[in-house]
């Protein structure tokens, strides 16, 4: 037998981006909804996931309820593709109508006096909406993205945002920080990172919804040293009706949850100087509680399908990643 073609992905992603648009939008929502339900019904390693994260934050439901929540939560992250797809054809008006801002007073005084935000984002909803939207109405957008393979797909991916108004540095490049340091110091952009999920040795530890996980440290240490805001944010989807789903030209928008800042603690070293480690920590499960609330509310759009909760990691594997880190 000869060996089987690979599907090159990029050239997958590609062809979507191209002709998604191009196809009426009920038949393109049908077709995802059919592409979820059987992956969801062929139990992959990442509907299991997806459902063993699902039943920490959720200790209420039973085995019936949970499974019921993961095919909503396989929806929801299937129609993110969708429209990630066919978000370069939708008109301003559209995205505008697809996108209610809850928390407004918490980031938009700072803006307009020329100050920036470091927002820390679970993988919620559909952010990259959430960025279009914000790009035109709040302020440009910075960010980060992490590096696919082939590359050509994280091209594909970077020219995407770009080309909805959201500019993404390549994450694990040797100066990504200072870039996004730079930017905020400078004043007037967002700068949102989805970090509930670390991808590097310098990851904090927190509590969230009750169980040990591991996140990102990025939103906190850019806040501090950008000496800028960490606002929490949250990204989930609510169904349109009436005049607004008209405008939209979709039954689903998002509503853009801004918490509260977070404030940064008093935290000295023995020296009397700033203790930005132990700072950052707190301030991070500062985030975190807040975002946990958005995670509890609408658990079907966290599209979380990787480990992120400490019990669930491998042992060993982390035991060497804390210590790579200086940690105990």
């Amino acid at each position: 037998m000869g060996a089987r073609p690979s599907i090159d992905i990029a050239t997958l992603y590609t062809f979507a981006w191209r002709h998604a648009p191009k196809i009426p939008e009920p038949v393109l929502r049908a077709a995802f909804t059919v592409v979820a339900d059987l992956t969801w019904l062929r139990r992959t390693s990442g509907v299991r996931r997806l459902e063993a994260n699902y039943a920490r934050v959720r200790p209420d439901l039973d085995t019936r309820e949970l499974r019921r929540l993961s095919r909503s939560g396989m929806r929801s992250y299937m129609r993110y593709f969708r429209e990630a797809f066919t978000l370069q054809g939708a008109t301003p008006e559209q995205i505008t109508a697809r996108v209610r801002v809850e928390g407004a007073e918490n980031v938009v005084p700072n803006l307009r006096a020329g100050g920036a935000a470091s927002l820390a984002l679970a993988h919620l909803g559909n952010w990259d909406l959430a960025g279009a939207y914000a790009t035109p109405h709040l302020a440009p957008v910075l960010t980060v993205a992490e590096r696919l393979r082939p590359e050509a797909l994280f091209t594909e991916f970077v020219e995407f945002r770009r080309s909805i108004g959201i500019e993404a540095l390549p994450l694990g490049d040797a100066d990504v920080f200072r870039r996004l340091v730079r930017g905020a110091a400078a004043g007037g952009i967002l700068v949102p990172l989805l970090a509930d999920r670390d991808l590097t040795a310098k990851g904090i530890e927190v509590d969230l919804c009750g169980h040990r996980a591991r996140v990102a440290a990025g939103p906190a240490m850019l806040a501090l040293t950008a000496n800028v805001p960490l606002v929490p944010v949250g990204v989930t989807y609510e169904r349109l009706a009436g005049a607004r789903r008209r405008a939209a030209g979709t039954p689903w928008g998002v509503v853009l949850r801004f918490y509260p800042q977070v404030p940064v603690p008093d935290v000295t070293t023995p020296a009397g100087r700033p203790d930005r480690r132990a700072q950052a920590a707190r301030m991070t499960q500062g985030w975190v509680d807040a975002v946990s609330r958005s995670i509890v509310e609408s658990t079907q759009d966290w599209h979380m399908l990787q480990r992120v909760f400490v019990d669930d990691l491998d042992a060993e594997r982390y035991a060497s990643t804390r210590e790579e880190a200086g940690k105990p």
